[in-house]
């Protein structure tokens, strides 16, 4: 008979991995029961054109006495300014004759800013009642773009555009004001050109470095610059390839230095930038379709919506639904997507939006049955009048995303 002796060191070890095991799982307990706990306290109010409700994102400014901004980007091309308690429409701002794509609020003041086809970027006052934005980011002739986003400091906005003849582009501005040049329209401060050969779908910087930004396309690269470094072909610090067109991007992971990346036939990759100077692998994850692997508790898995990154936990969320209006939220490990649970009784048809809130972990949603939700740990909905399923004119879903494979399968044989 033979005998296991642990060195004291050893035994440690096994213990410290046990306790790791068990916080871990305590974790996974503590996030399910508190995204299982969210409840409805609020619906939007009725409008008078019904649209779908493509992106959302809120004030990060906290005021005293004053109401906080939810900003909503909708189908009519349209963003839409609510209060967030009330979820009452307080303004709207338009594009035209362009339409505005993605929706983002500045970091320090309550700017709110969108890309259009028209070749600008926009940026309003949110609490002004004004139809003329106050600044105007203008692009070079031809572009149109239909992805932005703005540096953590608001110093430098990044667009991307259409690809038009053999041009793809990502476009930069100087998002400052400077005091001794008043102009509303600003010209831009160069572009990115050899990096994507089709649509830029996605542009995303890095929450906490303003130097960083990772940009997504139908051509199915995900590309991270610095864009400290002079040109483009040095800024570049790495390509990933999702093998599909890519529908969303974000930042994850301690001090997000892991990207993800969904697609619009419903993939998802995972990448971890930490080993780019190791024999590491970046690839964390890697699913051509989600929906076919995930095992749910409950319903089915139409369509993904996109990611949560949860600093608390320091883990990932991967957001889903059904066309009916359930929401699945996936937690995201190593081995694959792992169900965690699903929000009822909310939407009647497909979501296309959310915005988590970490201060007070509310969750808005907002979906094709034009309806905004506020969702909030242990609350109770006053009134509850769910509404149905709507339809909207053709011109109008030619230009939202349709969750199927068959549009992409033919541009990729084009």
């Amino acid at each position: 008979m033979s005998f296991l002796h642990l060195s004291p060191l050893h035994s440690l070890l096994l213990q410290i991995r046990f306790l790791l095991r068990l916080d871990a799982t305590a974790d996974m307990e503590k996030i399910e029961e508190q995204f299982a706990n969210l409840n409805i306290i609020k619906r939007s109010s009725d409008t008078k054109e019904p649209t779908y409700l493509l992106g959302i994102d809120t004030s990060k400014t906290v005021q005293a006495e004053k109401e906080n901004l939810v900003a909503v980007l909708c189908s009519n091309g349209s963003i839409r300014i609510y209060d967030k308690e009330r979820l009452y429409i307080l303004r709207e701002f338009s594009g035209y004759p362009g339409l505005l794509n993605g929706v983002k609020f500045a970091n320090s003041c309550d700017s709110v800013y969108s890309s259009c086809t028209d070749g600008t970027v926009k940026c309003w006052d949110a609490r002004l009642a004004s139809e003329k934005p106050v600044q105007l980011f203008k692009g070079y002739p031809s572009n149109i773009f239909i992805s932005f986003d703005i540096s953590c400091n608001d110093h430098v906005i990044c667009a991307g555009t259409e690809k038009v003849d053999d041009d793809a582009l990502l476009v930069f501005w100087d998002a400052r004001i400077n005091s001794q040049d008043l102009s509303t329209t600003k010209d831009p401060l160069g572009a990115y050109s050899e990096t994507h050969s089709d649509d830029v779908t996605q542009v995303c910087f890095h929450p906490n470095n303003p130097n960083m930004v990772v940009s997504g396309s139908t051509d199915g690269l995900v590309n991270v610059f610095d864009i400290s470094v002079d040109n483009e072909a040095d800024a570049l610090i790495t390509t990933c390839n999702s093998v599909s067109s890519v529908s969303c991007i974000g930042w994850s992971g301690k001090d997000y230095k892991q990207i993800y990346c969904m697609t619009h036939d419903e993939g998802f990759c995972w990448w971890d930038l930490n080993h780019l100077d190791t024999d590491e692998p970046i690839t964390c994850l890697n699913i051509q379709d989600v929906r076919e692997v995930v095992t749910l508790k409950e319903g089915i898995l139409d369509y993904l919506i996109g990611g949560l990154y949860h600093e608390k936990m320091d883990r990932l969320f991967v957001v889903g639904g059904t066309n009916t209006g359930m929401i699945h939220l996936m937690s995201c490990t190593v081995s694959g997507l792992i169900h965690v649970t699903s929000l009822h009784g909310g939407h009647a048809a497909t979501v296309r939006s959310f915005s988590w809130n970490v201060q007070d972990d509310s969750l808005l949603t907002g979906g094709e049955d034009a309806q905004l939700l506020l969702w909030k740990p242990g609350a109770i909905e006053k009134t509850f009048t769910k509404k149905d399923s709507m339809k909207i004119a053709s011109s109008v879903s030619q230009r939202v995303r349709v969750h199927s494979n068959d549009l992409y399968k033919r541009r990729k044989k084009q």
